[in-house]
Formats: structure tokens, sequence, C-alpha cells
């Protein structure tokens, strides 16, 4: 299993970055969360199979059509939590 701790930033609040996230990890079988951060950007856990989670990687650099992504960071995501779904939070 392949787990990826994005932070995505750019004009990426208020334009359905969270739920286009959770609609487009539920077709490619990514579980994790989307959240918004104080600081404008997005953070996103996704995990699953390598080929689901790099396309997930793929999506947010783009994001929905309103979304304007200027970077995506990402890291290994070593936490110990497992989501048996993806969770929009705030």
């Amino acid at each position: 299993m392949k787990r990826l701790l994005m932070r995505v930033t750019g004009k990426v609040q208020g334009v359905w970055f969270r739920a286009s996230a959770q609609e487009t990890a539920l077709r490619l079988g990514v579980t994790g969360y989307v959240r918004n951060l104080d600081d404008g950007s997005v953070e996103m856990l996704a995990q699953g199979a390598d080929r689901a989670v790099d396309a997930m990687l793929d999506w947010a650099h783009q994001g929905p059509p309103r979304a304007e992504v200027s970077d995506v960071l990402v890291s290994d995501y070593d936490g110990s939590d497992l989501y048996l779904d993806f969770e929009v939070t705030e």
C-alpha cells in the first residue's frame, strides 16, 4: 500500500476542491482524507494501490476546473492511521 501526504497550494479553497477530491478518490479506490488548512492550502492523504495513489497525485496537480494549483508538496505518510473511506474534513 502506498501512502502519500500532499499539501496543495494556490486557489484551492472555495472551488469545490475537497468534494472533487472525494469523488476522484472514490472512483480510483483511494482512501484517506482531504481538508482545508488555515493558510489557504489543502491537505490530502491518499492511500491505496500504487497506481491509484499515483493517479490521485496527478489529479491533485490539476484539481477541479475552477482551481488554480500552484504547487503540490508531497511526502510519504508514515502515520499509523488507516482509513476505510475517503473523508472530507474541516
